[in-house]
């Protein structure tokens, strides 16, 4: 297997993990910069031009509620779960649980 055909395959794999850790990290309000930041510091880096526009997506889906506000003299848009957001994410982690479980059977 080529190293391009791998990283296809990688990015694959993690696009569904990327909006789990997005919802999750949004337990607690953060704007764009410290969402970043925080899901880096855990070691899911996200490129700009992939978070924001998923953020949009899971506004406009009702998964994330956000507001703009003023911070250091900065407008931010700060963002976090929905109530249908919360629903949500437990029945992903849960499936997620689930999933984790038969690969490591068939492993």
């Amino acid at each position: 297997m080529s190293s391009e055909q791998f990283d296809s395959l990688r990015l694959e794999l993690r696009r569904g993990c990327v909006v789990m850790a997005v919802l999750a990290q949004l337990r607690s309000e953060h704007y764009g910069y410290t969402l970043k930041k925080e899901l880096t510091d855990r070691g899911m880096d996200i490129d700009e031009g992939t978070l924001y526009p998923l953020l949009r997506r899971l506004e406009s889906q009702g998964l994330l509620q956000s507001e703009w506000r003023e911070e250091d003299k900065r407008n931010k848009r700060f963002y976090k779960l929905s109530p249908t957001g919360r629903q949500i994410l437990k029945q992903l982690v849960a499936e997620w649980q689930h999933i984790n479980q038969s690969i490591d059977r068939i492993l």
